[in-house]
């Protein structure tokens, strides 16, 4: 996925010091000396996934409450679930799951955004993955500390605190949306996080009723208000950016500002399509994200991808929108723009960090292979990931994850599951099997 799309057969692929350091025709090397060699024959060996937006611990919340308005979904289930339940042990035990998920299926690098983010950061340094945890905000009574007043040390504190800890994390800031964060709120966080230089992203024009809601409080659409704000700059990621015009796609690639792509979570909650076509066209920097369990209900960027692609085709009436290689760049090389990480990971080249992902392509499904690009789209799945390399270590060999206890994870969830159910009194009609 560099800039030259190149597709390299049968190379070989040298790892130091967590980085690239060689890509050769094996007729090339004269000496191979290494302390472990991978066999990756019968494989595509490609850059990580980078899913660029999700709230993993929602992980606990995966089936909660299906098939609802994303308003009353919100408001009437996960909200009141996220008051009852999202301390800093389901945070860091729901990430800790789905990072594992992650990994098992192709992503090597992601960006979260919830309460308690310091369990998120924990928990990816323990699994080894590449995370940008944002801190999230609201004005709204949540088990984040809320308040203007309160945000700005909040903020500063969280960066303050992971600022540099370990090269797999970029500490992020957020705020939920322009109508659950004040204007103040929006303006002071947005401060902090450029100031230090890292990433700043919204729910931006998600649904039909939020472009309401906002017109009728600031007089202004999403997007615009944003702008208003000062708060639209390349290091800003307007996540979902559903319903915005003409003009507000101009303005988002005036201002360098990025986007987050959820097909399926959109689709889920009928929140519509948004129109990335005209954004990629725009010159937008567009990248893709699974969103949380609760809202899709899996991390699995292969089924966002297939998703992305075929949705606009429909959408569009035509078959050539959205090809195989611009949504694998938006997942990979596309992704790593978006959070700011593209000098360092999204490309197998050298010089970048190794995260790696080898695709076993000896599959009934997999035969035959005539274009690498269409197979990774329309034809591979998450279980098809044969090894994981994050930082230029092994994290997931022969599908066995090698950082994360996959059974203690699964049960930790389980526990919570089974609290959450009797605490929001859910009828699991004979299913309480399934969580014991």
């Amino acid at each position: 996925m560099s800039p030259q799309m190149e597709i390299v057969e049968d190379a070989v692929i040298g790892i130091r010091h967590g980085k690239i350091a060689l890509i050769e025709k094996p007729e090339a090397i004269v000496r191979l000396d290494a302390r472990e060699i991978i066999d990756a024959s019968g494989c595509l060996v490609i850059p990580g996934l980078v899913n660029t937006h999700t709230h993993l611990a929602m992980t606990c919340f995966r089936g909660l409450a299906d098939d609802l308005p994303l308003m009353e979904w919100w408001n009437n289930h996960i909200f009141p679930a996220e008051m009852k339940f999202a301390n800093r042990e389901m945070v860091y035990n729901g990430s800790l799951l789905g990072m594992a998920e992650m990994l098992l299926s192709g992503t090597t690098t992601f960006c979260d955004g919830y309460f308690h983010e310091d369990a998120v950061s924990e928990a990816a340094i323990k699994a080894g993955i590449r995370a940008v945890p944002a801190q999230g905000f609201l004005d709204l009574p949540s088990p984040s500390p809320a308040k203007t007043e309160k945000n700005r040390k909040v903020a500063e504190n969280f960066l303050r605190a992971w600022l540099g800890v370990s090269p797999l994390v970029t500490p992020a800031l957020a705020c939920h949306t322009a109508f659950t964060c004040g204007p103040d709120t929006i303006r002071a966080v947005k401060e902090i996080a450029a100031a230090a230089g890292v990433p700043f992203w919204m729910h931006v024009a998600e649904t039909r009723d939020e472009v309401q809601l906002i017109r009728e409080r600031q007089g202004l659409t999403p997007v615009r208000y944003l702008h208003s704000l000062g708060v639209l700059d390349p290091t800003t990621c307007a996540v979902h950016a559903v319903w915005v015009d003409d003009e507000e796609i101009s303005l988002i690639a005036a201002k360098g500002a990025t986007v987050s792509h959820n097909p399926e979570s959109n689709m889920k909650l009928a929140s519509g399509i948004a129109p990335v076509p005209k954004m990629l066209a725009a010159g937008i920097t567009t990248g893709l994200g699974t969103d949380g369990c609760a809202s899709n209900n899996d991390l699995d960027m292969f089924g966002e991808m297939n998703m992305a692609a075929k949705l606009h085709k429909a959408a569009a009436h035509d078959p050539t929108v959205m090809d195989a290689r611009t949504v694998l760049r938006m997942a990979t090389i596309g992704g790593a723009a978006v959070l700011g990480l593209d000098k360092i990971t999204g490309s197998v080249e050298i010089g970048k960090f190794a995260d790696i992902i080898l695709i076993d392509l000896r599959k009934p499904h997999l035969t035959p292979i005539y274009n690498p690009y269409s197979h990774i789209v329309y034809a591979c799945t998450g279980s098809d990931v044969k090894t994981a390399i994050v930082h230029g270590k092994v994290v997931m060999k022969d599908r066995a994850l090698l950082t994360v206890n996959l059974p203690e994870a699964i049960e930790a969830v389980n526990k919570l599951a089974r609290e959450i159910a009797a605490g929001m009194k859910i009828e699991t009609r004979g299913r309480h099997d399934l969580i014991s």
